[in-house]
């Protein structure tokens, strides 16, 4: 199918200055168990194309499921439409960038080609379910596989082509415990699905889910007993599971460069951070490396070539502290670079969907691994907290102040790591808060994880990130517990 409309499409293409098409199609698959019984199961296929044109200035895009040639056609007449009503009346002039020409192929690395069969990914699943119940505590629970295969070809009118396939698995469980007027939740990987990677089902043994039920489970009753987190100014050490977070809301998206010229105002907020920020600004601590890396095996916003061609590579986003990069693909560079400011960004420009524009996203946005073991960041802390998964957040709109919430805590005394607490909290401000980052760990504490639920843009997208880091000490931070 897709080399027929490939040549339809180039026999159909106008006399314009650019002109594009992104073929998209996804496959997905969800099972689900919970409380010991199988939930429906639920599978979808979504396809379409996205035709983009840039023509004397203006810049438009049509999408369409028709893959006929009538529908091909009628698409590509309406994003030359558009380009022609926004020549002159656009924030640039988009026929002056330089679009990418790439020419190139990825395919997701599967170590286990041949897929489980649904009967027996819903026997995993079970078999998880089962273990959940250690306790009449324990009131509810469920385990969920989520599998993804996308195809995804991009050619243009100059020739350009690239073929692209991906393999996503998420794994999910989740327990929640109860007595006396008091819930307590406990999730693998976070209840926003935090084990998500690039893969086949060799993801489920990397991510340790087998045999997670029960573990889950008592961390759930043991979070029903705790106390609640103490508060104050302390040390905290955050965990693979939380850093995700962390990096996600307040340096990958302060640094989407379209957010910072404007596009994003009057839906998800503008930016603390300005165009005069890079190459000198400090970030963070001299102990702060920050790379954007879609070339990184497995984890889940992998990629050869973002959606407007551009070749993934990785780079340094924030280097020793200091601000380099921002987060910005093609379009948004050029525009930059129209109003004088000469930052460089990376291949991010991604959509979530055939029906949806390339709008500048985070990928795979990691903090590079120190020299620090777990045991020398405990070690080090006289009164601090250990803070474990993700659970809740808030951040205002110019993605600066925010405060965090985890799952689950352990009070540091004495260098020791002593016993657990439930609702640790802790608050900051972006623009100092990374400038505390006292320890970081060295590569046996660093994970692989991610999120499938990034949103951003009008109309909405939803889309895939991925975010790898070890766990990191922070000095002096504002930690406090629920109310009693």
């Amino acid at each position: 199918m897709t080399a027929s409309f490939e040549s339809t499409f180039k026999r159909l293409i106008p006399a314009v200055d650019f002109c594009s098409l992104r073929f998209v199609e996804e496959s997905t698959e969800q099972l689900a168990v919970r409380q010991n019984v199988a939930e429906p199961p639920q599978a979808c296929i979504d396809r379409g194309v996205m035709i983009t044109v840039i023509d004397q200035g203006g810049y438009g895009y049509a999408a369409t499921s028709d893959l006929s040639e009538s529908g091909l056609r009628l698409a590509i007449a309406r994003a030359h439409e558009w380009a022609r009503l926004t020549a002159g009346r656009s924030v640039a002039d988009y026929s002056t960038f330089a679009m990418p020409k790439p020419s190139g192929q990825y395919r997701t690395p599967v170590l286990q080609p041949t897929p489980l069969s649904k009967r027996e990914k819903i026997e995993l699943l079970n078999a998880e379910s089962a273990s959940c119940k250690i306790d009449d505590r324990i009131v509810d629970w469920s385990a969920s596989f989520w599998t993804t295969h996308t195809k995804q070809l991009y050619v243009t009118a100059d020739g350009a082509m690239v073929d692209q396939e991906f393999d996503f698995l998420v794994p999910s469980l989740a327990v929640t415990a109860f007595a006396d007027g008091h819930a307590q939740t406990r999730s693998f990987g976070g209840q926003y699905n935090g084990f998500c990677q690039q893969g086949g089902m060799e993801v489920i043994s990397r991510s340790g889910f087998q045999g997670c039920g029960k573990r889950t489970a008592e961390d759930a009753l043991a979070l029903l007993a705790a106390p609640n987190c103490p508060s104050g100014k302390m040390d905290v050490i955050l965990m693979p599971d939380q850093m995700m977070l962390q990096i996600h809301e307040s340096i990958g998206h302060p640094l989407e460069l379209d957010r910072i010229l404007g596009d994003e105002r009057n839906f998800a907020g503008t930016s603390f951070v300005t165009l005069d920020m890079f190459g000198n600004y400090q970030y963070g601590s001299p102990l702060l490396n920050v790379t954007f890396d879609p070339t990184m095996a497995h984890q889940f916003a992998s990629f050869a070539f973002d959606d407007d061609g551009a070749e993934a590579k990785k780079a340094f986003i924030i280097e020793h502290g200091i601000l380099k990069r921002t987060l910005g693909g093609t379009i948004s560079q050029a525009r930059a670079r129209a109003q004088g400011a000469m930052v460089e960004g990376v291949s991010t420009a991604r959509s979530c969907s055939w029906n949806r524009a390339p709008i500048d996203r985070m990928s795979n946005l990691n903090i590079e691994p120190g020299t620090s073991s777990l045991e020398d960041m405990i070690g080090s802390i006289e009164n601090g907290v250990l803070m474990r998964t993700n659970v809740s957040w808030s951040i205002d709109d110019s993605r600066n102040k925010f405060q965090f919430g985890c799952e689950l805590g352990q009070v540091i005394e004495n260098g020791k790591l002593t016993h657990i607490v439930k609702n640790p909290n802790y608050r900051g401000i972006s623009a100092t808060f990374w400038r505390s980052l006292a320890m970081v760990g060295n590569a046996s504490t660093q994970e692989v994880m991610g999120t499938p639920f990034c949103g951003k843009g009008e109309p909405s997208q939803v889309i895939r990130v991925g975010h790898a880091s070890p766990a990191c000490k922070f000095s002096n931070i504002d930690v406090f517990g629920a109310e009693d």
